[in-house]
């Protein structure tokens, strides 16, 4: 995969938070962006979901100019309770937070 401006990535991603807020049954949703060491980037989203707080992400690498290319393919969950990682795609990150998450 070629190297895609940072903007871009995230106006798709702007896109598609309405959606995600009626698919997977959210209370809100919002960009999470993080500079990592080095050339590291993480970007992903900012969920709440039944009064939890999560930050669903991947690893990206930042050429020069500051365009983005993912680095690893899974997805990775931050919250309180620690990290969980290894999740293909987002449908088996909400898939794991609709089995984990206190009602």
């Amino acid at each position: 995969m070629e190297f895609i401006e940072r903007e871009a990535i995230l106006t798709e991603m702007n896109h598609s938070l309405h959606t995600m807020l009626e698919k997977y049954d959210l209370e809100d949703v919002g960009i999470f962006q993080e500079e990592g060491e080095g050339n590291d980037y993480y970007l992903g989203y900012t969920v709440r979901k039944n009064g939890e707080v999560y930050m669903i992400h991947q690893k990206f690498r930042k050429d020069e100019q500051g365009n983005l290319k993912p680095s690893e393919q899974s997805w990775v969950i931050e919250c309180e309770e620690g990290d969980s990682r290894g999740y293909e795609n987002l449908d088996a990150v909400f898939s794991y937070l609709n089995t984990t998450v206190k009602h």
